[in-house]
């Protein structure tokens, strides 16, 4: 919040801290605690821990396909286009190798076209695969209403939309029209993080939330986020902050000293909803003196992109992350169009959340579970 000055009369003393409520709750801020971080952090939460604990052990597991194992053979020359938010995004890179890598497994012809992170840019590659006349697009990482136009003259000839966290919820959706959406549901995501800091911490925690409240999808993560963790009562919401994506190298850096200054040893955890915020974290920590395998220890509820695995296997200021499984919803996507072009239903398929750490990870840089290539041959016929 920025200094005012005071005011003579006690309506404009309240109209000035509304004000400053609301800014608070805006671009590049930071929040303390609620009602909710309040608990003593004696009082702990045993039952609470024993559920996170067995909830963080099952998402540690290396599992076992539970996808689709029946479907359509594949339907012969196909060709999709994959409209990508921005290839610079990890995440939207790493679904568009994963359906380039099912393409040649399934032998359709697949195109990448990069909207550079722009509206405008967005726009015109979508506009650009329209004049392809492709068998289906992918809305790959960006919200449909963007490209609204589009999307309606998609729908109009015809052309299956399939989106890669185009919308909050996997699966059908009715407006905008996409046969199916593919993502892990944010609630699963938000709430196994939450469980791994209240596990970790045995229920007694310090922790501050990144977030970008611009966003609505992750807006509403971190609040499932805080959520979570306020179900027990020794752990401590010390701060959320809130800063863009696009400003995470610029701000990141002065956030995180202060609040080092600010709560020192009190700040045990982090959850940010994407692992971007503890790149550019690093640097501040390690200036402070921090160990790279010590407090605050780090959790990302994001894409789980290399460089987060990197930071986690070398345990430098990452302890976790709940990663997409990006290749496998490569495939997914393919499989997905294979069902529309046959008549068929999608599958319905979601995949589980997963958390990756240095002790399980074997030194990946990706989460990649096991099966679902075979799996997806086999249905295809391939």
């Amino acid at each position: 919040m920025q200094p005012h000055r005071k005011p003579a009369v006690s309506t404009a003393v309240a109209v000035a801290v509304v004000a400053a409520v609301l800014a608070g709750c805006e671009r590049g801020t930071s929040t303390g605690a609620g009602p909710s971080a309040t608990g003593p952090a004696e009082a702990g939460c045993p039952a609470v821990v024993a559920g996170a604990e067995a909830a963080v052990q099952r998402a540690e597991n290396r599992p076992v396909w539970h996808g689709p194992t029946r479907g359509p053979r594949a339907v012969p020359g196909k060709s999709i286009v994959y409209v990508a938010q921005t290839m610079t995004n990890p995440g939207v890179a790493g679904a568009a190798e994963g359906v380039r890598d099912a393409a040649k497994a399934i032998g359709w012809d697949v195109r990448v076209i990069d909207g550079q992170g722009t509206p405008a840019g967005i726009q015109a590659a979508f506009s650009q695969a329209l004049a392809l006349r492709p068998s289906g697009i992918v809305i790959g990482g960006f919200d449909p209403k963007l490209t609204s136009q589009q999307v309606t003259k998609a729908n109009a000839l015809h052309i299956p939309l399939i989106g890669w966290h185009a919308v909050d919820s996997p699966g059908p959706s009715k407006d905008p029209e996409l046969f199916t959406n593919i993502t892990t549901r944010v609630q699963d995501v938000a709430k196994i993080s939450a469980d791994w800091v209240i596990a970790h911490s045995h229920g007694h925690a310090g922790t501050v939330v990144f977030t970008d409240a611009s966003i609505p999808f992750a807006r509403n993560k971190s609040e499932l986020i805080k959520k979570e963790l306020a179900t027990c009562s020794g752990v401590r919401l010390l701060a959320e902050e809130n800063i863009p994506i696009s400003d995470t190298s610029s701000r990141t850096p002065q956030q995180v000293s202060a609040l080092l200054s600010r709560f020192r040893n009190r700040w045990t955890h982090s959850i940010a909803i994407n692992d971007v915020y503890f790149a550019d974290a690093a640097p501040a920590l390690r200036a402070a003196g921090k160990k790279g395998a010590g407090a605050p220890f780090n959790i990302g509820a994001g894409d789980g992109d290399p460089s987060a695995f990197q930071r986690i296997n070398s345990k430098q200021f990452q302890a976790a992350t709940v990663p997409e499984p990006l290749s496998q919803q490569g495939w997914q996507i393919l499989d997905e169009f294979n069902r529309a072009f046959s008549g068929e239903p999608p599958s319905g398929y979601v995949s589980p959340v997963h958390i990756s750490t240095a002790a399980n990870s074997s030194g990946a840089t990706t989460w990649d579970p096991p099966g679902y290539r075979a799996a997806y041959r086999k249905i295809w016929g391939r």
